[in-house]
């Protein structure tokens, strides 16, 4: 029987195929391979139907994303009766 010969390359991209039964039962290790950067197939009855991926890093969001810009007048102190219409809206 010839023997199948597969590249390093090859084997890092695998994927882990598991069933259903199998994902409920070790869920937790699943994710941990997941956090680990492996992607986890979930199949039914041998087919695929899922896939368990890490997601992108979404980085850090920069401030002042709204349009628009709050002059100075937006941080004073409310006055007694705008207070009270936000305390007592009707």
């Amino acid at each position: 029987m010839p023997r199948s010969e597969v590249d390093q390359l090859t084997l890092v991209n695998m994927v882990y195929q598991v069933n259903v039964q199998d994902a409920k039962t070790r869920l937790s290790e699943l994710l941990a391979r997941v956090e680990r950067g492996e992607e986890i197939t979930i199949a039914r009855g041998g087919k695929p139907i899922a896939r368990l991926l890490p997601l992108a890093d979404p980085g850090a969001r920069a401030l002042g994303f709204a349009p628009g810009h709050l002059d100075d007048a937006f941080f004073e102190a409310l006055s007694i009766e705008e207070l009270a219409a936000w305390e007592n809206p009707l």
